[in-house]
């Protein structure tokens, strides 16, 4: 040994491998426009691939081995990077989601209150069709009514949000 080597440890390298192996897991869990969008080498993408077709376990587990042996040989940061915002964005997601289900419920509480408040936050929102809506729902005649009517509720809100 040298004095221009650095010592790397035996248990050093066998964590990044593992932790190479556990990004190639997930990176056999994201669809193909997700995995193309990610410019991977092409004898990567098509181990992930191949894995998503085996089932045996055994066989399974040797695939994954194999992808975290070609994962690497590349630099992790751009996927680790990657796949942080994807799920950054499926938390995003999710909280929109949440707050529409909430908007939802107060505009069928609250009523015209709530409405007001809707429209002070979405200035281009259909009046007229959000109070048909909400009165829909607010006074179906059964609870399968009422649901579909909420449905229809969330969905123009929704809709709304997006433009």
């Amino acid at each position: 040994m040298t004095d221009n080597d650095e010592y790397v440890s035996r248990s050093l390298l066998k964590r990044e491998a593992e932790e190479a192996q556990r990004l190639g897991e997930q990176l056999v869990a994201l669809g193909d426009p997700e995995l193309d969008a990610l410019d991977l080498p092409q004898p990567l993408v098509d181990a992930i691939r191949a894995a998503r077709s085996i089932r045996q376990r055994s066989a399974l587990r040797r695939q994954r081995q194999y992808v975290g042996k070609l994962m690497r040989r590349i630099d992790l940061a751009p996927i680790r990077a990657a796949l942080a915002a994807r799920a950054h964005a499926r938390h995003d997601e999710a909280r929109a989601f949440k707050d529409l289900e909430a908007w939802r419920e107060r505009l069928l509480t609250e009523g015209e209150t709530a409405l007001k408040d809707w429209l002070a936050e979405h200035p281009d929102a259909e009046t007229e069709t959000l109070r048909r809506l909400i009165d829909t729902a607010r006074n179906a005649p059964n609870a399968h009514a009422r649901k579909t009517a909420s449905r229809a509720l969330f969905r123009n809100l929704s809709d709304q949000t997006r433009n």
